[in-house]
């Protein structure tokens, strides 16, 4: 999808004008439907209140062409607004936010707030499971599993684990699969909704979440079911990649950094299926958040 901010037409096309053009988007020949696409885009934002009745169309193909000018400007605006978040200063930033409005740059018409909800609906099944000491670490994450794990489905995307959907929080929740920092992330968007002392922990080509309570630190690994690991299990995936383990491997990842670390991802995904103006959009989204 072309990200390519608005370019203003010298002259504005008068309505007989735009409704000649429209016309065109249905024209057989390819190239004459594309410069007729392009030329109203060059409208700018001020086409979208004229373009909104003709998704009404008669004309299946007009619909479906009215409807993909006006995602171009949605597209556009999602950009805008995940620039401006990912220039906000700060490590503690809002990581469920960042998530949605990354997501939000892929799938234009994704609706925020019914994801919000969705996460509110699973905190709330968790919340009837929860033992009444929640200092009680593996009691608590007990209950995280048998809703997001056992009864939701969540698990990690071993079949295809580098497709660019394992990275946007949205996918995830829609098809219960993923890749680690992003299973984990909905449990800590969970979490957080519930007070639970949860964080992010990003070991070397793994992402894990840690629950401490006054008597105990327990890890689990969301890609893998949710199974729950010791610190031993931990330096021990350590020395198993060939690397002498350091504390800093567990040392909690700031929202910041997850998403950062999100971005990353999707940046290789992107690169090996060549998507070339995908890759660009996230580069610019990675370097605003490492300050650039």
């Amino acid at each position: 999808m072309n990200l390519t901010p608005d370019s203003p037409s010298p002259t504005p096309l008068s309505s007989g004008q735009r409704e000649a053009l429209f016309r065109l988007l249905d024209d057989e020949n390819p190239a004459v439907s594309e410069v007729a696409k392009q030329r109203l885009i060059s409208e700018g934002h001020g086409l979208i209140p004229w373009l909104r009745p003709h998704t009404l169309s008669n004309n299946h193909l007009l619909r479906r062409r009215a409807r993909e000018i006006l995602l171009h400007f949605e597209a556009l605006d999602a950009d805008e607004r995940m620039r401006s978040f990912c220039r906000r200063a700060g490590e503690d930033l809002d990581l469920e936010e960042g998530c949605l409005r990354l997501a939000q740059t892929r799938f234009p018409e994704l609706n925020i707030d019914a994801y919000r909800a969705l996460l509110d609906d699973w905190s709330t099944r968790v919340a009837e499971w929860l033992p009444d000491d929640r200092n009680a670490a593996e009691g608590v994450l007990s209950a995280v599993h048998m809703i997001l794990f056992q009864q939701l489905g969540l698990h990690g995307n071993e079949t295809n684990y580098y497709e660019p959907e394992n990275s946007y929080v949205s996918c995830v929740m829609d098809r219960r699969t993923g890749n680690p920092i992003t299973l984990c992330t909905i449990v800590l968007l969970v979490g957080r909704r519930l007070s639970l002392p949860l964080v992010g922990i990003g070991l070397p080509a793994h992402f894990l979440c840690r629950y401490q309570s006054p008597t105990s630190q327990v890890y689990l690994d969301a890609f893998h079911g949710g199974r729950l690991l010791n610190r031993t299990d931990c330096v021990a995936f350590v020395n198993k990649l060939g690397r002498p383990f350091e504390e800093s491997f567990l040392q909690p990842v700031s929202p910041r950094r997850m998403l950062q670390r999100m971005c990353i991802n999707l940046e290789h995904a992107y690169e090996n299926l060549e998507m070339r103006s995908d890759l660009v959009r996230i580069r610019a989204y990675h370097s605003l958040l490492n300050g650039g």
